[in-house]
């Protein structure tokens, strides 16, 4: 499972999700707000924003809640605009953000200031990007579905990996399958709680468990900024990580 995948699993257990439910509606809503505007309100016609929607059912966003960002959307339009950042933190982790804003002015201080404030370091666009892979993650609630017979009804669609977690079953997919799986769990009919591209390391690097909770502090800091929708990084959670993380 990616660390993307296993912070979010840990933060779960812990109800730190529940805590911050008003971001994630906040993160769903400005994402049903960029997928109108690239691809209508149509959510049949428009893949990005059937995943939103998708989301936030997982979420247990309120529908009306929904139906109202995908009305602003479509009425008024939007001036968010997708920026990325690329930079170290302490002990040379590799962090890659995805925003959304309105002002990327603003953004841009916000994410240097935590870069600075922490020991870390902003780099220029690109130039960590090599370090990540683009790839599909589905978290697919299991209730009680057989894991061999469920992966074998969906591993057709271009599934490179799958893992059971708990009561979830956490599909990885490449970048140009993700479709194709979004597709045939649409016609399972499961309930998807989570479906994103998500950037994956090609490699992570282990520190300590004291120096890992200082990374995944910074993460958090950066998760809590408003224009940020995804932290991404290459810190290895081993097993004696979590289980410290768990407790």
């Amino acid at each position: 499972m990616s660390g993307h995948s296993k912070w979010s699993t840990i933060k779960r257990k812990k109800g730190a999700l529940d805590a911050k439910r008003g971001k994630i509606f906040s993160r769903i809503v400005k994402e049903i707000s960029i997928a109108v505007k690239e691809g209508g309100s149509d959510p049949d016609a428009n893949p990005r924003l059937r995943m939103a929607m998708n989301n936030a059912k997982g979420a247990n966003m309120p529908k009306e809640n929904v139906d109202r960002a995908i009305n602003k959307a479509d009425k008024e339009g939007d001036n968010l605009q997708e920026v990325t950042f690329e930079g170290y933190g302490p002990n040379g982790i590799a962090i890659f953000i995805e925003c959304l804003t309105d002002n990327n002015q603003r953004t841009v201080s916000q994410v240097r200031s935590v870069f600075t404030k922490r020991n870390g370091s902003l780099g220029t666009n690109g130039s960590l990007s090599f370090l990540f892979e683009r790839k599909g993650v589905f978290n697919v609630k299991a209730g009680s579905a057989d894991p061999d017979e469920f992966q074998l009804e969906v591993i057709d669609a271009g599934v490179e990996e799958f893992e059971v977690e708990g009561d979830m079953f956490v599909i990885t997919t490449a970048l140009e399958d993700f479709g194709s799986v979004q597709k045939r769990l649409e016609e399972l009919g499961v309930e998807v709680e989570s479906a994103q591209l998500q950037r994956i390391p090609n490699d992570t690097k282990a520190l300590t468990v004291e120096e890992s909770k200082k990374i995944l502090n910074l993460v958090e800091e950066f998760e809590d900024l408003d224009d940020v929708q995804n932290v991404y990084h290459n810190l290895e959670l081993t097993e004696e990580v979590m289980a410290a993380l768990e407790n």
